[in-house]
């Protein structure tokens, strides 16, 4: 009797034992929704797919000893359609922007659930990205001129937040004095090839990539309005918390994408081109040293303020209707976490203002760049490293050089003079000083108060090149 007992015992405890194993071995699945297109978030989403970092962070002891990790990616054009994923639980983390992301959270709300945002990728704390463009014949030459003209804009998206901010600093009513559609990108394009819009309004990168194509030019950037802007990667609040170790481990993927595309940007602005159609040109514009946006998984409290800022032109939208705590809604702590286990200092970067360093030499001269006011790039092509000057004087000089030896050139870059941004070269104004020193500008109308105020003179693309012999 006893021995049957035993034995009934023993395989009791073999059979939970088995349960518990099985259990223990069941798959985890880590979905992950990406904007391939939206480059900002190549970071959080692109990079770490196509290299393959994630498997090497995840953890395998404890819990997860004998884990089974199910990886699933899936691509968006916007943060829209990847909301509605994560909220029906087909996606557990996501990439995207301050607006989208909010009413991210705001959908989770609705149905008695909860995301957070984890982290920054890429952003700007004086608004660069977002931007405005015309037809490229249009005399429209700044937002000023756009009063009673027709404006398209991605509804209550980044780029919409920055429209009607730029509304409001004309003093102008957005509902009388401008008239706004909703467009996306892809049907904003063909509307400013033939003309049936005044202007566009969008988030990364499609104003640098309109006028990179020759269709459009850039009249207004988000840098003028001071606002700031960014894209960051969200997750389920439940997944969160059941899985800590698995976001951990996404974000250590994220910071290495980071170092790997600061150490090498022309190498992998090739890829993020490969993989989604926009030319490593426009890429670089951005993810390049000295670029559009500064990449930094870090919450400034310039990004918590875009965060609440988005909340509230929400709002006045009657897109939200839902009370959020910015505060509750970022949730730091997984970030700063990978951050230690990649033996980074958070505190440290959370003072760091600095975009992506350019340390090189002026191709031209042979010198170490030392001073950033001015500095001009030539991509060749064929040349897997983009050549970089200290003045647009000792580039269109080279220019010269590399045209009369036949090279292609991919593009040209200046930096602007007065906002700091990486800008085409071939679409920047120039204005001289009395000196005849050469500095470029996005916008004609700061190129004519640079030379105005000293002594100078304005020219474009063509004819700032002749002023080098």
């Amino acid at each position: 009797m006893q021995l049957n007992k035993l034995a009934k015992s023993i395989i009791l405890s073999t059979t939970l034992l088995s349960i518990f194993s099985a259990a223990q071995a069941e798959d985890i699945r880590i979905a992950i929704g990406t904007q391939d297109t939206t480059i900002n978030c190549a970071t959080g989403g692109l990079l770490i797919r196509e290299l393959n970092l994630l498997p090497k962070y995840l953890p395998k002891t404890g819990k997860y000893k004998d884990a089974k990790y199910d990886i699933v990616w899936k691509n968006f054009t916007s943060g829209a359609p990847l909301t509605s994923e994560m909220v029906a639980g087909r996606l557990d983390i996501g990439a995207m922007a301050d607006f989208p992301a909010v009413n991210n959270n705001v959908a989770f709300k609705k149905t008695g659930k909860e995301s957070i945002f984890l982290t920054v990728l890429s952003g700007s704390t004086t608004g660069s990205g977002n931007g405005i463009v015309v037809p490229v014949d249009s005399d429209v030459t700044s937002i000023q001129e756009l009063k009673g003209k027709t404006i398209s804009v991605p509804f209550a998206s980044t780029a919409h937040g920055l429209l009607l901010r730029a509304i409001a600093a004309q003093g102008w009513d957005p509902k009388t004095d401008v008239k706004i559609i909703a467009q996306a990108p892809e049907v904003s394009g063909p509307a400013l090839k033939s003309n049936k819009i005044d202007a566009h309004a969008d988030f990364v990168p499609f104003a640098e990539l309109f006028s990179y194509q020759g269709f459009a030019r850039k009249i207004y950037d988000g840098a003028q309005a001071k606002t700031p802007t960014f894209h960051g990667s969200l997750a389920n609040k439940s997944y969160a918390q059941q899985y800590p170790e698995i976001i951990q481990a996404y974000l250590r993927a994220t910071i290495e994408a980071d170092q790997l595309i600061r150490k090498e940007p022309e190498k992998y602005s090739e890829l993020i081109a490969a993989k989604t159609g926009i030319p490593a040109e426009v890429v670089y514009l951005f993810h390049g040293p000295l670029g559009l946006q500064t990449r930094d998984l870090t919450w400034k409290p310039e990004y918590k303020k875009a965060t609440q800022t988005a909340v509230e032109t929400l709002k006045y939208l009657g897109r939200d209707d839902v009370d959020i705590d910015v505060n509750q809604f970022i949730d730091d702590q997984y970030i700063q976490k990978a951050f230690k286990a990649a033996d980074l200092n958070y505190t440290q970067q959370l003072k760091n203002y600095a975009q992506a360093p350019l340390v090189a030499k002026d191709a031209l001269t042979q010198k170490p760049i030392q001073s950033f006011e001015r500095v001009s790039q030539i991509w060749v092509k064929g040349e897997t490293k983009v050549r970089s000057y200290v003045t647009p004087e000792n580039a269109f000089k080279d220019l010269k050089n590399l045209q009369k030896q036949g090279k292609t050139i991919r593009v040209v870059y200046n930096q602007d003079r007065d906002l700091k941004i990486k800008v085409l070269a071939n679409l920047a104004w120039y204005a001289t000083d009395k000196n005849g020193q050469i500095n470029a500008f996005l916008l004609r109308g700061n190129a004519n108060n640079w030379a105005k105020a000293h002594g100078g003179k304005v020219y474009d693309f063509n004819n700032a090149q002749k002023l080098v012999k």
